[in-house]
């Protein structure tokens, strides 16, 4: 599969500009997978999201901000790929690696796992945590997928959420067959 990490079922093979999601493991992943579950996830299996922007590398966000990696650090892991769920034309897929590329650098922000339940839970600070969560001057790694798709001029949810209202499990979730 040309140096690309395996999928966990027969997807077409991943493109530049396709998402993924992984599970991960570990004290973080027990951290997101509850992170998620105050989101009303559940505790879901997928913890993790990138965009691949070809040549075998990835965008994510990382606790030291977004990064530029290889695909291979994912070697082993189960993953999901968006390739042949999330239709995308050649233009869309080069404006969703440009994004990606834009964003490597921006800060992670925990915080915004606890702005999410917030908001699930309809706290009331909503505009307050709309706008915390909406600023891309900050990202969990799902919403930098989301952000990348969204400036690309797709959107992956049609159900109303603010912009950047997205975990790894609501990424997976458009995967589902």
């Amino acid at each position: 599969m040309s140096g690309l990490p395996a999928n966990s079922d027969s997807d077409p093979e991943p493109r530049p500009g396709d998402f993924a999601v992984v599970r991960m493991g570990g004290r973080g992943g027990r951290l997101i997978r509850i992170g998620q579950w105050l989101n009303g996830d559940g505790f879901a299996d997928w913890e993790h999201a990138f965009v691949h922007v070809g040549n075998g590398e990835l965008v994510e966000a990382q606790p030291g901000g977004a990064e530029l990696r290889p695909l291979s650090v994912y070697d082993g892991r189960p993953i999901r790929w968006s390739s042949g769920r999330i239709p995308l034309t050649d233009d869309q897929r080069r404006a969703v690696v440009a994004a990606a590329r834009r964003y490597i650098g921006t800060p992670y922000s925990a915080a915004d796992y606890f702005a999410l339940a917030a908001h699930r839970f309809h706290l009331p600070v909503g505009l307050l945590i709309g706008k915390y969560v909406a600023d891309s001057g900050h990202m969990i790694c799902s919403q930098l997928v989301d952000q990348c798709y969204w400036d690309a001029g797709v959107h992956l949810f049609a159900d109303g959420r603010w912009p950047g209202y997205v975990t790894p499990a609501d990424l997976a979730g458009l995967l589902d067959p």
